[in-house]
């Protein structure tokens, strides 16, 4: 959601009646930027990703798994407490942020710093994502847990979903019949932007997902969950007319999508060509990865015939008017649109040759005003259509404080359009005055359960990206297609059982499938002059694609692209197309890598594999496997409040690595409870052992140390997440690359530092060694005796800790 702004948000009432002023301007703020930076080139590769997690509470006792609605209070002891780290870290080490989100109970999490282009970053992205997420762990309560899961199953379902409960009946910015108003961040923006989209529309947004029917789901299905007959807000009677279909699960409001969570990756480009050739070529790989990432078919509590969020998330902020949905000819509004603001992309963007008109054949209302202005100021017609395309929205939340800006040096207004055109892909211009190059986001992808897996699709991403580029990769298919595969996408077990519309010859014109192949493995270089230097670093300026040797001379469209399982899109059909995979390993070919290195990355390319060739299953699949095989199921579609917590607690040891799921992960799976990641390089833990009366480690390099905390045993290595563990008697193992050494200390005090520093404040302590078996025995005799004695309560006392202590001390020789 990016950065909230300190303001008074208008009503829609007010708000509509700037509208065209936020467009003039944001279009003056973007011919700004344009005319500043279109020429900018050279832009090194910087890219990260954007996490979700959603906050879930245990209550063991009933068996409930809730919504902790505790963000503000979580958020405020997370950025203390990375304020604090960042206070000590050299400057190579950057800790990762935390940001609110829609809803309550969500936490967003990006690096502290965008990732480069160098091997060692790429494959710092899984250990980057641990650590968040154990940093966010080590912070909650006892019963709290960060999980990465798309859609809360029980979201709006009877019953208590949300700690501390609240009533629907409250929600004054959605008037939902199910959703409570404290379900929402507080900040101003977004019971505002709820409440304006309901507004504009004129009514309840209306979301309706095929019920999965089950042996015992009543037919048809009519929801009894639903309060049919509540009277408290002027659209609670839109369900009973005829909002809610039978058959389906219905959804009435922004909370039901802008509460999912989801994996998005930001790269920066070279410059604004290779911008929009890498957007082009990522705009059909959207619906393919959102079928591969699928993770959500619960809603409210009933199994959906749906696998994925998308439409969900499109419905929650459909704000378009009856007019502008075909509904009623035009009158009041000046444009029939045939999507929501949150949708596939609507064009392609690229001026290279081989995006040919045909393949933009969807309809496309824009302003043509705008249009008309942008060429007027030299932007060319695909981009100019673009824009003029975004702008025919309404801006859904002004600020009275922020109506008059500088359009020189602000992009707010152009922002708060382009924002709030949520695609699957978004073009993003660089903000003004700013290092900040040319972007693209994509943002298809469902989060994943396990950080292996959204370091996997993260790594996947991003090599593609370089992949298309350095091959000069045609990905092209009309766009209506593009749109037809966001429907197949979603679709219950779309991976495995449906077909893609993919472009059949993906390689450049003139150019046969086996050469192509040949050429981009690194082995030679293009000329054939000998063996081309492979590159330790991924680049990211490229030259545009060649012109065809032999001149233009283009296939009818339809000849050009066929219906692809996902295991052919992945991993190869034929000798022109060898798979999307096997274009990875071709550019991997390119690059000066270590073995320990490629084995690390086709761990990750393996899972993507296995996926896609149906060996492991989706997330939906795995998650709907588990309900319907619950004893609680009674295959009435029904996902109960224990089937919910039984689900929730499997997918949290999952990720912790404590529960093995080998038909979703790789059997080599480590989950979060053995690695919690780590934002350092360093294997190195730099150790302090100090006695009030003598220092016997002083900031010495060490592998491990394990140490007698009052919570248990416990290993630290480098990087190991920051905290503070009071210590019982017991024995501290410092394990260096010479050997080990062992020291028992009587209590004290380890305080795991950032920067891969541990401090251990003991109140005595000497070598294992030291100590006599015999000596101990004997003194341990002599205070149990004592503490068992006629003295007083203060010896009996000392005693008492003297025999923990000489006990502690005898288990220890004894092991």
């Amino acid at each position: 959601m990016g950065l909230l702004y300190l303001g008074t948000p208008l009503v829609w009432d007010d708000a509509k009646k700037y509208a065209d002023h936020v467009r003039s301007h944001g279009i003056t703020q973007f011919l700004h930027i344009w005319n500043q930076l279109k020429d900018r080139s050279g832009d090194e590769l910087l890219w990260g990703d954007e996490i979700e997690y959603m906050v879930v509470s245990f209550d063991d006792q009933t068996k409930n798994a809730k919504l902790s609605l505790r963000q503000t209070e979580i958020l405020a002891k997370l950025n203390a407490i990375v304020d604090d780290i960042c206070a000590d870290c050299p400057d190579n080490v950057v800790v990762p942020k935390f940001h609110p989100e829609y809803g309550r109970y969500m936490l967003e999490s990006t690096p502290g710093a965008p990732y480069t282009g160098s091997i060692q970053d790429l494959l710092s992205v899984e250990s980057n994502m641990r650590y968040r997420r154990s940093l966010a762990r080590k912070h909650l309560k006892a019963n709290e847990v960060p999980l990465t899961f798309t859609s809360f199953p029980r979201l709006g379902a009877p019953g208590q979903f949300t700690e501390p409960y609240y009533d629907p009946t409250d929600a004054v910015s959605s008037h939902s019949l199910f959703l409570p108003e404290e379900i929402t961040n507080p900040h101003a923006r977004f019971p505002t932007l709820t409440a304006n989209i309901r507004r504009r529309r004129g009514s309840k947004v209306a979301i309706n997902l095929p019920i999965f029917v089950d042996e015992n789901t009543p037919r048809p299905f009519v929801d009894p969950t639903i309060p049919w007959d509540r009277n408290v807000y002027p659209e609670d009677a839109e369900a009973k007319q005829g909002a809610a279909l039978p058959d389906h699960i219905y959804m009435d409001a922004m909370g039901f999508g802008m509460g999912c969570s989801c994996l998005q990756l930001t790269f920066q480009s070279c410059n604004v060509s290779d911008a929009r050739r890498m957007y082009d070529g990522l705009i059909p790989i959207g619906p393919i990865l959102l079928a591969l990432t699928a993770a959500s078919p619960i809603w409210r509590g009933y199994l959906a015939d749906v696998d994925c969020r998308w439409n969900v998330i499109a419905g929650s902020v459909d704000d378009r008017t009856e007019e502008e949905r075909g509904l009623k000819p035009l009158k009041n509004d000046r444009f029939v649109i045939p999507k929501s603001r949150y949708d596939s992309v609507d064009l392609y963007l690229s001026n290279d040759w081989n995006n040919r008109p045909e393949y933009n054949d969807n309809p496309l209302p824009y302003d043509e005003e705008i249009y008309a202005r942008l060429q007027e100021n030299g932007i060319d017609d695909l981009l100019a259509k673009h824009i003029a395309h975004l702008f025919i929205r309404d801006p859904l939340v002004i600020f009275s404080e922020t109506i008059d800006q500088d359009d020189a040096n602000s992009s707010d207004h152009f922002e708060n359009i382009q924002s709030t055109n949520w695609q699957t892909l978004r073009f993003k211009p660089p903000p003004p005055k700013s290092s900040i190059g040319w972007r693209v986001e994509f943002r298809s992808m469902e989060v994943q359960m396990t950080d292996f897996e959204n370091a996997a699709f993260a790594v996947f991403v991003v090599l593609l990206s370089r992949a298309i580029l350095a091959f000069n990769l045609n990905f092209y298919i009309p766009i209506s297609k593009v749109d037809e595969n966001m429907g197949r996408a979603q679709k219950r077990d779309a991976s495995r059982s449906g077909k893609f519309y993919f472009r059949k010859d993906v390689y450049p014109t003139g150019r046969s499938g086996a050469s192509s192949a040949c050429s981009s493995s690194g082995d030679s270089s293009p000329d054939g002059d000998g063996p081309r230097r492979k590159d330790r670093k991924m680049r990211n300026c490229y030259p545009p694609p060649p012109l065809p040797e032999d001149g233009f001379s283009y296939p009818p469209i339809e000849d050009e692209y066929e219906e692809m399982t996902m295991d052919e899109i992945m991993n190869g059909k034929g000798i022109n197309f060898p798979g999307l995979l096997p274009l990875v390993d071709a550019y991997l070919d390119t690059l000066d890598v270590t073995d320990e290195e490629i084995k690390k990355i086709r761990n990750y390319l393996e899972l993507i594999r296995r996926r896609a060739n149906g060996t492991l299953l989706t997330p939906a699949t795995w998650i709907r496997n588990f309900v319907t095989s619950h004893p609680d199921y009674k295959k009435d579609s029904v996902v109960s409040q224990e089937i919910n917590y039984d689900l929730l607690q499997a997918v949290d040891e999952i990720e912790q690595g404590v529960r093995k799921a080998p038909d979703l992960l790789l059997a080599n799976y480590t989950g979060g409870s053995k690695d919690t990641g780590s934002i350092d390089v360093s294997d190195k833990l730099k150790l302090s052992l100090v006695l009030p009366h003598k220092t016997i480690f002083n900031s010495q390099d060490v592998v491990q140390v394990n140490i007698p905390a009052e919570s248990g045993e416990m290993g630290v290595l480098a990087n190991h997440v920051p905290s503070i563990e009071p210590l019982r008697p017991g024995v501290v193992e410092v394990i260096e690359a010479t050997g080990t050494q062992k020291f028992f200390v009587s209590a004290g005090f380890a305080t795991v530092h950032p920067n891969n520093k541990l401090t251990i404040n003991a109140v005595e302590g000497a070598p294992l060694s030291d100590f006599s078996i015999e000596a101990v025995r004997a003194n341990l005799q002599e205070a149990l005796k004592i503490a068992g004695g006629n003295g007083s309560e203060a010896e009996k006392a000392e005693a008492r800790i003297e025999a923990d202590v000489y006990e502690a001390i005898q288990n220890a020789l004894a092991k």
